[in-house]
């Protein structure tokens, strides 16, 4: 079979990078109900591709179709309809596999096993053994923050939550994958283990691995990804790097304290005085600003670009989604004759 064309919209992100992860109306439907009449379609034909070297992220509420993705990937669920490829790979061809590591959102363990028991077991299921298994576990376990503690002797069943999925992620990279998928990768962690996650994926990104993953930490999301992707009731709103979704600006959103008044005034026409803090928009350069706002005595809090978080723009996406597709209210056209007025 013939390779899918790339949209063009995707095909132009990163320029000269094979495409490592591409689906084409990618759909799925599943029957419920006691006579299985019912119809659920979790993913109504979804088209995107990611490039090798890219950390994308898959964004959107709970129900939104995000995890029923990852296993149609992950080929442990089959397609109603659409097409995919995954490391040049057909949906579902299992040679692949082995360069793949994935980490679920609710990942049961074998809660007998100890940390080291386990990622032994999950080397040897890649055929991983002797020396370069421990090797390979140590180096692991002090990526994830697990080595200096006593946890890799300790069975999982006395794991909390954090720990379950510092040793989730270190088997999700026990076959050095060159491909990773992460289903809330972030969930459970205390602010430092977010930090250790977030620079293990920054690692794996400079070494020219592919991190395909969804979070709703969306904080983490900024400053990891080089583009995302949204979806909402099975579709895909939009996708691209997140510069691009945000827009660029050239104003800045400052905080500070002190200064003189009436200098900061011209710089910041709607300067607003909070006792002696200050906020305000400042449309011009901020380096020329920032060398003033030194002269004059006074000290920088804050400074960001204008613009609307990744927050607002997901939930902004969501509600107009939600708002175009809202039921027609009830007319004498649409209510049963039983209904309407004389």
């Amino acid at each position: 079979m013939d390779a899918i064309a790339a949209p063009p919209s995707e095909s132009a992100s990163l320029p000269g990078s094979p495409i490592v992860v591409q689906i084409d109306h990618l759909r799925k439907v599943y029957r419920t109900g006691f006579w299985m009449n019912r119809r659920v379609e979790p993913l109504k034909g979804i088209s995107l591709a990611v490039h090798q070297g890219e950390t994308f992220g898959l964004l959107g509420p709970n129900g939104a179709g995000k995890t029923t993705l990852l296993k149609l990937l992950l080929g442990l669920v089959r397609p109603s309809a659409g097409r995919g490829q995954v490391l040049g790979a057909w949906l579902g061809d299992r040679a692949s596999h082995h360069r793949i590591g994935y980490l679920p959102e609710n990942a049961y363990f074998y809660d007998y096993l100890t940390g080291w028991e386990f990622l032994q077991f999950s080397a040897g299921l890649f055929g991983i053994g002797g020396r370069r298994q421990k090797e390979r576990i140590t180096q692991l376990l002090d990526q994830v923050g697990l080595a200096q503690s006593a946890a890799k002797k300790k069975q999982l069943r006395q794991y909390s939550k954090g720990m379950l999925q510092r040793i989730g992620m270190a088997q999700a990279l026990i076959n050095n994958p060159d491909l990773l998928f992460l289903d809330e990768p972030m969930s459970g962690l205390d602010p430092l283990g977010r930090v250790q996650i977030r620079e293990i994926i920054q690692t794996l990104k400079a070494e020219g691995k592919t991190i395909f993953f969804n979070s709703h930490v969306l904080s983490d999301v900024e400053q990891i990804c080089d583009r995302v992707a949204i979806l909402a009731q099975g579709e895909l709103l939009c996708t691209g790097p997140i510069d691009q979704l945000l827009g660029s600006s050239n104003r800045y959103h400052v905080t500070g304290r002190g200064g003189n008044l009436e200098l900061l005034g011209r710089w910041i026409p709607d300067l607003d005085l909070q006792a002696d803090d200050w906020q305000g928009h400042l449309d011009q350069q901020p380096q020329d600003f920032l060398a003033s706002l030194q002269l004059m005595g006074g000290q920088l809090i804050a400074m960001k670009l204008a613009r609307p978080t990744l927050e607002e723009f997901l939930c902004n996406s969501c509600k107009t989604e939600a708002s175009s597709k809202a039921p027609e209210p009830l007319t004498p056209f649409n209510l049963w004759p039983s209904q309407r007025g004389s």
